[in-house]
């Protein structure tokens, strides 16, 4: 064990100066007063001064405090007493809860099994329930599913349903982990676990928009981390659900502006591509097991060319949209069918029936911009017979797409809907030979 003294604070920075042995990058030291307070290695200004992050933003610490090296890094207690639990990014219990009794612990930066690259013989979907999910972006076990959408769309209610409505067959274990998100967004989530019988299967990581930004970047890689645990360890398959990943590549940038680093021209930290895929890359499968990963994705400004949605969105197989202009519609879930694609809408995995209905829908709906745009000007009644049907075809699908979500039976008072995929294929097939 190493002793090194703090030489200077700037914020959560603190530069640590070692006369002894360095510790080695993203290992822990603590300081040596009564909380013990957690820093973590960032990099070495010169051989001897080390640049460390000050996890807790404890504002007790002095220049010239002591603090000791570990010989470890970041890491988090795993194991099945976890479950139906709730974390920080440091693994400290948030719930009010006993602590855990004597867990095991696994590093962040460890990576305990490599990706398969075995072919998959038959892609595994998951059905959700939901209509325009099942229908347009079919999810596949072991794949990436992004969510994408500005502010007050419903990213937070339509994930909140997924978990409901995948997780409720205890077939294996829901990570969440919330990311910058809203304080509130996270009891709702916990209450609505709990009452549906969902939490004992789930483990939940919060960083929320009132911690810093260290703690809101690694709440995500301290969920990615246990979700390893379960898949690799206990073989366990993993359903992984993170709200806000946008949220996460904002905290890395505040954190890059904090050490003094230089942005790149987008605006975001210079490192953007080694962050996203840092998380990313971990959100895999293999001979253990699968990691079936659903991200919100928060749009600024409802630009969804933004160089960090970009980025993100080109990691997932399938990017479901939600328009605010089809949300003004009072349209639930609010999704921007032209806008949303899947690379798993294919006749091999989905079937030759499905794929056909799927072309026909998109094709009826790409027509109907542009019908919108001609009526807007001329009017419906100067339409072609064929361009009027197609018009009054898109509408009911559109509708037919809209559903009651469970989530929200308390505050809508109306029963959520559940559609077995067959029943939602043979809907869309009465509406195209209508």
């Amino acid at each position: 064990m190493s002793v090194g003294i703090i030489r200077s604070l700037n914020g959560i920075v603190v530069e640590i100066e070692f006369l002894d042995e360095q510790p080695e990058l993203e290992h822990m030291v603590t300081v040596k007063n009564s909380a013990s307070s957690p820093l973590l290695i960032h990099s070495y200004i010169n051989p001897t001064t080390a640049k460390a992050i000050n996890l807790t933003a404890d504002k007790s610490l002095a220049k010239g405090d002591k603090v000791e090296t570990t010989s470890h890094g970041l890491r988090v207690p795993v194991g099945k007493q976890t479950l139906g639990r709730m974390f920080d990014a440091l693994g400290r219990p948030m719930d009010g809860k006993d602590e855990l009794v004597k867990p095991e612990y696994k590093e962040l930066s460890s990576i305990t099994a490599q990706v398969s690259t075995a072919k998959i013989e038959k892609p595994e979907i998951m059905v959700t329930g939901i209509k325009v999910l099942d229908f347009f972006t079919p999810f596949v076990k072991g794949r990436k599913i992004g969510i994408v959408g500005g502010a007050g769309v419903g990213k937070t209610v339509l994930t909140m349903e997924l978990i409901n409505n995948v997780t409720s067959d205890k077939s294996g274990v829901a990570m969440f982990a919330g990311i910058g998100e809203r304080i509130r967004e996270g009891h709702e989530l916990h209450e609505t676990l709990a009452e549906r019988k969902l939490l004992e299967s789930t483990v939940m990581y919060f960083g929320q928009m009132n911690e810093n930004p260290a703690m809101r970047s690694l709440v995500g890689i301290a969920a990615v981390a246990l979700a390893e645990y379960f898949r690799d360890t206990q073989k366990q398959d993993v359903l992984f659900f993170a709200d806000n990943i946008y949220r996460y590549v904002q905290a890395r940038n505040e954190l890059s502006t904090i050490l003094g680093q230089v942005p790149s021209e987008g605006g975001y930290q210079s490192t953007i591509f080694s962050d996203i895929k840092r998380l990313q890359d971990r959100l895999s499968s293999n001979q253990n097991g699968s990691i079936t990963a659903v991200q919100t994705i928060y749009v600024p400004a409802d630009d969804l060319s933004d160089p960090a949605v970009q980025m993100i969105s080109h990691e997932l197989d399938s990017v479901i949209v939600l328009s605010r202009k089809v949300a003004e519609q009072g349209i639930r879930p609010a999704v921007d069918i032209n806008l949303t694609n899947s690379s798993l809408l294919t006749p091999e995995i989905v079937g030759e029936r499905h794929y056909r209905l799927a072309s026909q829908v998109k094709a009826v709906m790409q027509k109907y911009e542009q019908l919108r745009n001609i009526i807007a000007i001329i009017g419906e009644t100067e339409l072609s017979a064929v361009d009027r049907a197609d018009y009054h075809k898109a509408r009911k699908l559109i509708t037919f797409f809209s559903q009651e979500m469970h989530v929200v039976e308390g505050l809508s008072g109306v029963k959520g809907e559940d559609f077995t995929l067959d029943k939602t294929l043979s809907g869309v097939e009465e509406i195209l030979i209508s």
